[in-house]
């Protein structure tokens, strides 16, 4: 097997979030549906545009679409220019209630969302729409960098999970293309490769969408990480052979029990790695955190379109009229959960006490 070398390892990945300009500029993002073949950058000038970028996951990734969430609320609000009473405050609750359409499961989303509005409520009779509008832009940069801080945070905390000579299993994509930078599974990954530890890291293909195939494969390739991509449907016989000795994931909602709604097949990989005595551990930043939701069956988990699976990237290969299911997310129960690295530290058991304590402003 290749190993990992310490030039490779000082490789930045590319920006996947930028806001180009002042508070009339606009939103970069590569376009994360044309990856590995072509990267490709999009300009998003509208909150429409946003809109379809999240929903067609152009950019996706909970931390990712909460910053573009924030950026998309500077631009719903660049057109306003009515100067009635009330006015603002109106047209700004339209754009958070539409951007809150993109994709249900992602708890970023709407953490960006409420922020952005908290940001300018007691203001937005006192200031004028050039000023609010920069508050706004100021919030969603301020959003932004802190993705990026608690990544790297996480890296820090998760880095000591894993050791010398071990095989990883990853599945979806949780690296600096679902963040603001470096990621959060990832992340674990990439500072342990800094630190000069050397393994093998295994990557779900990720059904149907291939997030893993497409998207860490080529992150993990771009740092120099040696890393082998497998089928899903391939993850028992690996684990089964003794190549795995630890799984990281990364997350889109955990409920306050620790619960936790990940990319499809997550679910799976953790019954797999229970049944072979691997440590399964979730990676993911605080504000992926709801902890007003008791435990996972209350978590949304949005169904995507048939076509995914029936015509997967333009290609028919399931019979005309078949009945589909495509829920984009599954949750795993908080007992299959070896632990969660956040950027506060490593919850360990994962109870909703541990969660507490760990998450907590004193923690």
């Amino acid at each position: 097997m290749s190993r990992t070398t310490a030039a490779a390892r000082a490789v930045p990945g590319p920006r996947t979030i930028a806001w180009v300009g002042d508070s009339g500029g606009f939103v970069r993002l590569i376009d994360q549906t044309q990856l590995p073949t072509r990267v490709e950058y999009r300009d998003c000038r509208t909150v429409e545009e946003i809109w379809e970028a999240i929903r067609m996951l152009r950019v996706r990734g909970a931390p990712a679409i909460g910053v573009a969430a924030a950026m998309g609320v500077v631009l719903g609000m660049q057109p306003f220019n009515d100067r009635r009473r009330g006015a603002y405050a109106q047209c700004l609750r339209a754009v958070t209630a539409y951007l809150r359409t993109s994709r249900p499961t992602a708890v970023n989303l709407f953490w960006a969302l409420e922020r952005m509005e908290k940001k300018v409520q007691p203001f937005t009779e006192e200031w004028g729409p050039g000023r609010l509008n920069q508050a706004l832009l100021e919030e969603a940069l301020a959003i932004e960098e802190e993705d990026r801080r608690m990544c790297r945070a996480i890296g820090e905390v998760g880095a000591v999970l894993v050791h010398d000579g071990q095989g990883v299993l990853t599945h979806c994509n949780a690296g600096g293309l679902a963040t603001a930078d470096y990621g959060t599974a990832l992340a674990v990954l990439f500072r342990a490769a800094e630190q000069g530890r050397q393994f093998h890291v295994y990557v779900d293909e990720t059904r149907p969408l291939l997030q893993g195939a497409r998207l860490t494969a080529w992150e993990l390739q771009q740092r120099g990480i040696d890393v082998t991509l497998i089928c899903d449907n391939m993850a028992a016989q690996v684990m089964k052979e003794g190549r795995v000795q630890v799984v990281i994931v990364g997350a889109d909602r955990i409920a306050a029990n620790g619960d936790t709604a990940n990319k499809i097949g997550t679910y799976g990989v953790a019954l797999l790695a229970e049944a072979h005595q691997i440590p399964f551990y979730v990676a993911a930043p605080s504000s992926t955190f709801d902890l007003k939701l008791p435990a996972g069956d209350a978590i949304p988990i949005e169904q995507r379109d048939p076509r995914e699976v029936t015509h997967g990237f333009g290609r028919q290969t399931a019979p005309e009229g078949v009945k589909v299911y495509n829920p984009a997310f599954d949750v795993t129960p908080a007992h299959l959960i070896a632990g969660i690295v956040t950027e506060k530290g490593l919850i360990r058991p994962v109870t909703a006490a541990e969660i507490r304590q760990v998450l907590s402003p004193t923690g």
